[in-house]
């Protein structure tokens, strides 16, 4: 079974460990560490960090929607499912290519400096 809230099954389907999203506030990243037109996959926190223009970050839960698989990069523009190919946009996790029909959920940082958190 799923568990929903605070406390999220990253990969039910996959029978992968649950996932604890973090408190707020917890820092992430640096700026320095997601490249312009790119982002990281920070799998532990079910989060994407995007930067797909200069100082303009997004960020979006790790888990696939079309199975629940963990994106696992990001490249070309896009987030990357290895599962079966879904791929979503850096920009607003709308997808570019299915078999998923659903954007990635947002998830709200905050940038203070250089320290990305979570909100």
């Amino acid at each position: 079974m799923c568990a929903t809230g605070a406390t999220a099954m990253a990969g039910c389907a996959t029978g992968r460990a649950e996932i604890t999203a973090p408190a707020p506030g917890t820092p992430v990243a640096s700026t320095s560490d997601i490249p312009v037109g790119g982002g990281n996959v920070f799998a532990e926190y079910d989060l994407v960090v995007t930067q797909p223009t200069a100082g303009t970050f997004a960020a979006f839960s790790a888990t696939c929607t079309h199975q629940r698989c963990l994106v696992t990069t990001v490249e070309d523009g896009t987030i990357n499912c290895p599962c079966h190919g879904s791929r979503f946009a850096i920009t607003d996790g709308t997808v570019s290519n299915g078999p998923a029909t659903r954007p990635l959920p947002a998830r709200k940082i905050t940038i203070t400096g250089t320290s990305i958190r979570t909100a």
